[in-house]
């Protein structure tokens, strides 16, 4: 088995120029994850691709995968997604799974963004207010 080229290619627009070491030491294990990962589920999903790296980061924060986190925050500014976007979805997070396993990927989410330049704090998106989010909440 082969990786196809066009797990190639999405895999070059997330990571350009990076080769992984995988290839040399669990190539089975890299072609199946590779095509499956890069090929297969993005032309399954209907996503648009800014929805599709939304979901997958939510999902890294759900399930505590903070190294692929870390690794694929950078990578979904090359698909759309914006930094305003990114914090409002750690933001959100909180409400779901508590602080204590969203603390570390808030830390993750402002080193990345501290790296690649990206001013801190993000514009703020707030449409409530201490005082008014329960009316808020309970009219949406």
């Amino acid at each position: 088995m082969a990786i196809t080229e066009y797990a190639k290619k999405y895999h070059e627009k997330l990571f350009p120029g990076y080769v992984s070491s995988f290839l040399q030491t669990d190539l089975e294990f890299i072609e199946r994850f590779d095509n499956f990962t890069f090929d297969e589920v993005v032309n399954h999903s209907q996503l648009d691709e800014k929805n599709r790296w939304l979901a997958i980061l939510s999902t890294l924060i759900g399930c505590q995968g903070i190294d692929e986190y870390k690794a694929l925050l950078p990578a979904s500014f090359h698909f759309g997604l914006t930094p305003v976007e990114v914090k409002e979805m750690v933001y959100q997070a909180t409400a779901y799974l508590g602080i204590g396993r969203v603390f570390p990927f808030l830390k993750a989410t402002n080193e990345i963004f501290t790296e690649l330049g990206i001013a801190l704090p993000v514009q703020g998106q707030a449409t409530t207010t201490t005082e008014n989010r329960l009316e808020k909440g309970i009219e949406a």
